[in-house]
């Protein structure tokens, strides 16, 4: 493997605006090239927007929702990564051939479609099918995974993923900034964003605390330094829907410290190397190794079922 120089992206969506997404993704991939990056990743359903889809009947979520990969949204995609030179990781609505909707996420190159996967920890809208597998792909000369939002805090799918072969994981995401029974959780309040160029220091004590960052570093680390694995994590930022998202998007390395990081108040990106020597010298590398399954094959492996509650939505 070779030194892979890839671009973490955070931007503010439009609700539903296919083309002015696309439009935004276009011109960050035209600033990720430009500085040398080979790849550029952006958040979840980063072409559809999120969380409106959870007002929305069925019927209209197919409406939005694009086959993968002949619909348009993801040929645009393709025509994008052909005109920056440049690999392009973006999400959206999925619907198959049998009018199952999921949650999608794509690679694609110039000449193609690298990779797509399906999220397995749906939630936004009951009419969305989970995921049935996991995703490691071969990228430049590199194993690559994705996993977004919701499946990354199930320590287990980083760590199939992580042993399935990747070294690097895409972690997009819309999250942070609203309520759950963690002490300091919460939204923001969207006045905050409005106001942020004459105020940004009130805007950033929200975004940095519990509320956002401060909950984000009690987790996200640790799923790079005990995976032994680059984490590129990528988020929006701004209002999705009714509520404020903080960005942050970030490239944490095998050893779970902060490469680079999305740090302005709006649309930016940020760059980081990924280099092979990393993932030899990474604890996480040796524990894999160290693992004794027979201890716990039949502990972890025994019969669940899933219950997924997420406080905001109110579906306890």
């Amino acid at each position: 493997m070779q030194p892979l120089k890839i671009a973490t992206a955070q931007f503010e969506h439009r609700n539903g605006d296919k083309e002015y997404n696309l439009s935004v993704i276009d011109k960050i991939a035209a600033r990720a090239a430009a500085v040398g990056a080979q790849v550029v990743c952006f958040h979840e359903c980063s072409v559809t927007g999120y969380a409106f889809a959870r007002h929305l009947t069925k019927e209209a979520l197919l409406d939005i929702a694009e086959p993968i990969p002949g619909g348009e949204s993801v040929q645009r995609l393709i025509a994008i990564a052909e005109a920056h030179n440049i690999v392009v990781l973006a999400g959206l609505f999925e619907r198959d051939d049998a009018g199952k909707i999921y949650k999608g996420y794509v690679c694609v190159s110039g000449d193609g479609l690298v990779a797509t996967y399906r999220k397995l920890q749906p939630f936004i809208h009951p009419a969305i099918t989970p995921g049935d597998a996991y995703c490691v792909f071969d990228l430049l000369g590199w194993k690559c995974g994705i996993l977004i939002c919701y499946d990354n805090n199930i320590l287990e799918n980083v760590r199939a993923t992580s042993l399935l072969g990747a070294d690097i994981i895409f972690m997009p995401h819309v999250t942070m900034c609203t309520p759950s029974a963690r002490p300091g959780a919460g939204f923001v309040d969207p006045k905050l964003w409005d106001n942020r160029e004459a105020d940004p220091t009130s805007l950033r004590y929200e975004f940095d605390g519990p509320k956002g960052r401060q909950w984000l570093m009690k987790w996200l680390p640790s799923r790079a330094a005990d995976n032994g694995i680059y984490a590129v994590f990528s988020n929006a930022i701004g209002m999705d829907d009714d509520q404020l998202k903080n960005g942050c998007s970030m490239i944490l390395d095998p050893f779970g410290d902060v490469l680079a990081e999305c740090r302005n108040l709006g649309d930016d990106l940020v760059i980081a190397t990924c280099t092979p020597e990393k993932i030899a010298q990474a604890g996480g590398t040796r524990y894999k190794k160290a693992r004794r399954p027979e201890l716990y094959r039949d502990i972890i492996g025994a019969a669940h079922t899933p219950e997924q509650k997420v406080a905001w939505l109110n579906n306890k």
